[in-house]
């Protein structure tokens, strides 16, 4: 790209920087984009970027591999419900030492080494997410009741990057399992951040997963019957509730995008390029097959 290519595209760039500027931007990352060495990079890229550019991201990660992994080393059986995982106490132990002591730290470590200057805090530090048990039939999955931004906006006034672990607690000693998207839109809603970007391994919303037809703009109002439908279903019924709780309360722009498409986060920021799923109430749904 010659001198000329790159002033216009930073020039192109300049109204969605007005539009960001100081703002937080809340990304959710897990999945795919967590074990791809090459996505993980240039995610970790486009966090410290935003950062650079004016913006104030939160990185709000999960750890479903990894967890998956060591629960098979130690010959614990996974299990999930409705797209939750079931968390027995051996595997809350698991679910803390991956997600914090593991994934937590490894995504501080390469933000820092690019000179992110990133802090790592769990759901626990600050009680940050104070939750209690769903139920006795999923374990110690938590539903947050209360998130403390405190200790967030303490390391964002800083001119640090916050990671957070979706790990709560009940203020009793207890911890617990959240899922990841419904940490991070909980988390979207107290920040009140301009944007939820959801990273997944899919292209966005599809009416059928062997077709791969995304939904390009899902009005809040059809997801009840996408449900009822079976296009929202398994672990998509979280991350699309996430999504709907998080424009219900006032998140400006939620969006379910493809995690595997490298400096995906940077399209979505700064194009006008179509990606993913964009959730809403702006206007009627778009790409629905009923």
């Amino acid at each position: 790209m010659d001198i000329a290519n790159k002033v216009e595209t930073l020039m192109e760039a300049m109204p969605y920087l007005q539009q960001y500027a100081g703002k937080t931007v809340v990304i959710k990352y897990g999945g795919n984009a967590m074990i791809n060495e090459q996505l993980k990079d240039a995610v970790m890229h486009d966090v410290v970027l935003l950062r650079l550019l004016g913006m104030k991201p939160v990185l709000s990660h999960g750890g479903g591999p990894g967890i998956n992994s060591m629960l098979d080393k130690l010959n614990i059986p996974v299990q999930f419900i409705n797209g939750l995982r079931y968390t027995s106490e051996d595997t809350m132990r698991v679910v803390e030492a991956v997600l914090i002591g593991q994934v937590n730290t490894e995504l501080v470590g390469y933000l820092n080494k690019l000179g992110g200057r990133a802090v790592g805090l769990s759901g626990v530090s600050g009680e940050i997410y104070r939750c209690h048990r769903r139920s006795e039939e999923l374990g110690f999955v938590g539903d947050v009741d209360a998130v403390n931004t405190d200790a967030i906006r303490a390391v964002q006034d800083a001119g640090f990057i916050p990671v957070i672990a979706p790990v709560g607690t009940d203020g009793q000693g207890n911890t617990y399992n959240i899922n990841g998207d419904t940490a991070a839109g909980k988390l979207a809603s107290a920040l009140n951040a301009e944007k939820l970007i959801l990273l997944t391994d899919i292209e966005g919303l599809c009416n059928s997963i062997e077709l791969r037809d995304v939904i390009s703009y899902l009005n809040v109002r059809d997801v009840p019957a996408l449900k009822e439908k079976g296009t929202i279903a398994g672990g998509m019924i979280p991350k699309v509730d996430c999504c709907v709780q998080a424009i219900e309360e006032g998140v400006a722009s939620v969006h379910i995008i493809d995690g595997r498409k490298p400096h995906s986060i940077l399209y979505e920021a700064f194009t006008t390029e179509n990606l993913g799923t964009t959730i809403g109430t702006a206007r009627e749904s778009f790409g629905i097959k009923w």
